[in-house]
């Protein structure tokens, strides 16, 4: 390979300006001092309209189109591009300084809840929705939630950032992380042959964490990537994603915390059903 690299005896960081690679830094903790704004609701969401926050709010929507009012949220844009996750305020609930992170304000104590599918969890049973009781099935859910936290990173941070944000286009790991993808797309379509949902027959906790990544990389709201991957043959998993994309629920937690695209699909900060309504009357 010509841009063959060397390790040194010592890693030293060499990374570039690249936008997406220099937001991470090899130590913890926070860069500066600043609050986290808070509302009126129980639930505080910090976040950004990627597909880890999508998990979250298209679930928050799902429950508010139930009619549970508990479920009412506040949720504000952080901005990661800026830097704003390793504020002090959102490196107290999240200490990883990832999007997107929960407070619970709800009981006495309130509780800081980090990492996507530990929010989903933790608002699935609060409001006992979305995640079986009957234990077999409530274990295949779980099966394919923890499925998707350890398979998205090779789609977004291997195969996404090589394949769209790397400042070169270098054939090696674009080639290994697209070989993977295709595996996990292939995995998804095998099993969405049986079932109706991912985990089974029961809308879940899984399909949210899922649909975000896979369902929209196949739809092609991802990587524009879909041509060079041949999502088309993948037809069980297209089946699914399209039924998702319907639900008015996923429509409008798609646009939360989003600050990019179409005017009408941009709801940066959320504080009540009307902010969406309001965007949604500006859709041509």
């Amino acid at each position: 390979m010509s841009n063959e690299y060397t390790p040194p005896k010592v890693w030293v960081n060499t990374s570039s300006d690249n936008k997406w690679a220099s937001i991470n830094r090899p130590v913890s903790g926070s860069t500066h001092e600043k609050d986290l704004p808070v509302g009126e609701h129980p639930l505080q969401l910090y976040s950004l309209g990627t597909p880890n926050g999508q998990k979250v709010t298209i679930l928050l929507e799902e429950l508010l189109a139930l009619g549970i009012k508990e479920a009412e949220y506040d949720a504000y844009l952080v901005n990661i591009g800026e830097g704003e996750q390793f504020s002090s305020g959102f490196v107290g609930v999240n200490p990883n300084s990832k999007i997107p992170a929960l407070v619970d304000k709800s009981a006495d104590d309130e509780v800081n809840v980090f990492e996507s599918a530990s929010i989903l969890v933790h608002l699935a049973e609060k409001f006992g929705q979305f995640l079986p009781q009957d234990a077999s099935a409530r274990t295949q859910t779980f099966n394919w939630l923890f499925w998707v936290q350890g398979s998205a990173p090779f789609l977004g941070g291997g195969f996404g950032h090589f394949y769209s944000y790397a400042d070169e286009k270098l054939e090696y790991p674009i080639n290994r992380f697209a070989m993977e993808v295709k595996r996990q797309l292939d995995v998804l379509d095998k099993q969405l042959s049986k079932t109706t949902y991912v985990a089974g027959e029961e809308y879940s906790i899984a399909d949210m964490a899922i649909w975000p990544w896979y369902g929209n990389l196949v739809l092609g709201n991802l990587y524009d990537a879909g041509h060079f991957l041949q999502v088309e043959s993948y037809t069980h998993l297209l089946r699914w994603a399209k039924m998702l994309s319907e639900r008015e629920a996923v429509q409008r937690g798609r646009m939360v915390n989003r600050a990019w695209g179409e005017e009408w699909e941009q709801v940066p900060n959320r504080h009540s059903a009307e902010d969406i309504d309001r965007v949604l009357r500006l859709q041509p």
